[in-house]
């Protein structure tokens, strides 16, 4: 606790100034922490002065609030690029990340608990820099680093705007931000190693050395490509939910009957069931097999019944003899867009809504996948297969144009294969039937990328 002050200190975080009159006050408090390598032990205690966010007022303390995230898309687009060029990647931690953002608002905050100045003791402090806990201090700390990104020759991308490129004659070089987790790669060794000497000048870091530990997810390189999993949250999960001797299963969802909203009573701890559908997201990072399932469970969050506790359990069951399976990711020299297409109608017995699923391969490597309830009530089966080509063309165009930042443009079109007949006519068949005049916005949408050259859809038998 005491390095941790006089670190906060030493960076002018804040000055002590008398209690202002009828102003807004934030608490603080110190929050302890334990840090974890890859093999799930820990590797030290840390201690940490936290500002009481619920305390702060909207539009007197703190405005904007918003920070972006890098997709999750980004990362494996990322990747693909990085083991196609034989490029290194290095990982990078910025240490107290959010006490490096400047605050634009004028924030004041109680002396933190035990550090009181008995000099002063009705002083409250005047935040100069942002804090932990404060509602602005990721968007303060995103723009502090994207200002600093630009000063070095980095442009952020449009698509993506926690991705960094920078592009100078012959040498490349991309930047990965999550929070305070950096994942970097360049076309040479000097031009990382200029890098990051260019951000230890201006934030104090620790250089983790090649990728193999970001965000919770392992990376093992070799000669072949990249291998991505996240076996110790997978059994994590399991220990959350006591089920770490439970039997496995072989499939994570049944296929042959569907969940409904009020089908069976109440469950007795929703808080559990939310907490664990929530872990489970994450777990689909490297896991597409468990998409479509956890995507099911996730549909009754807000009342979860016993039957969706035992859907969600078992997923557990199957994670449990499935713990080392992961993503793959290969070299190669070929680098189009593939993307398959399917949809079941009307399978929500509650809402009638078809739930609509892609796949995006760029090259052999699965970049991108999805398992969502559509927001419309189709009336066919080919409008629900079509709606389905739609997303996967928004998802492959966004694809496209990331790409293109990243300096990689897609000569050829890309293929999105579906085993729907009539919605392959539709993408493009100029006649506006009189069936399908309500969908007008995706067809044209589809039929424009399919006109120019830029998609072609193709038929895919079921089996």
């Amino acid at each position: 606790m005491t390095e941790e002050y006089d670190a906060l200190i030493k960076a002018g975080t804040w000055t002590l100034v008398p209690r202002p009159v009828a102003t807004n006050i934030v608490s603080s408090l110190w929050n302890y922490l334990h840090k974890f390598n890859g093999d799930g032990k820990i590797t030290r205690h840390k201690s940490r002065l936290v500002a009481n966010g619920k305390s702060q007022q909207t539009g007197v303390d703190c405005d904007e609030t918003f920070s972006p995230v890098v997709k999750p898309t980004t990362i494996r687009a990322f990747l693909h690029v990085a083991i196609n060029k034989d490029w290194p990647i290095r990982q990078l931690d910025v240490k107290n990340a959010f006490l490096h953002g400047k605050l634009e608002e004028t924030v004041y905050m109680h002396q933190p608990p035990g550090f009181v100045d008995l000099t002063k003791p009705d002083h409250v402090c005047l935040l100069k820099r942002s804090l932990y806990g404060l509602k602005q201090a990721p968007r303060a700390w995103n723009k502090r680093f994207s200002d600093h990104a630009r000063t070095i020759g980095f442009k952020q991308s449009i698509s993506d705007p926690s991705l960094f490129i920078l592009s100078r004659d012959r040498e490349i070089a991309y930047r990965l931000l999550y929070v305070d987790d950096i994942a970097l790669t360049a076309s040479s060794q000097q031009l990382l190693d200029r890098i990051i000497k260019a951000l230890a000048s201006e934030f104090e870091m620790s250089d983790l050395g090649l990728l193999h530990y970001f965000l919770g997810i392992s990376f093992k390189r070799d000669k072949h490509g990249l291998s991505l999993h996240q076996q110790n949250y997978a059994a994590d999960i399991l220990h959350r939910a006591g089920m770490t001797d439970c039997n496995p299963c072989l499939t994570p969802c049944d296929t042959k009957s569907k969940l409904s909203a009020d089908d069976s009573p109440p469950m007795s701890d929703p808080t559990l069931y939310r907490r664990l559908a929530g872990a489970l997201q994450y777990l689909t990072f490297t896991r597409p097999d468990i998409a479509y399932a956890v995507q099911q469970i996730c549909l009754f969050m807000h009342d979860p019944r016993e039957r969706h506790f035992s859907a969600l359990k078992r997923i557990l069951h199957y994670l449990k003899g499935t713990l080392s399976h992961g993503l793959r990711m290969y070299r190669s020299a070929p680098s189009d867009i593939v993307a398959y297409s399917d949809a079941d109608w009307a399978g929500c017995p509650g809402t009638r809504r078809s739930t609509s699923g892609y796949c995006v391969y760029l090259g052999p490597n699965l970049i991108s996948w999805s398992s969502k309830c559509q927001a419309t009530i189709s009336r066919s089966s080919a409008e629900a297969e079509y709606r389905g080509v739609a997303n996967a063309v928004a998802e492959t165009t966004w694809i496209r144009t990331l790409l293109l930042e990243m300096k990689i443009p897609i000569p050829r079109a890309t293929i999105v294969f579906c085993d729907n007949v009539s919605a392959i006519y539709m993408s493009s068949n100029p006649v506006q039937h009189q069936r399908t005049k309500h969908i007008e916005i995706d067809i044209h949408f589809v039929r424009e990328k399919v006109a120019i050259g830029q998609v072609k859809v193709f038929h895919v038998p079921s089996a």
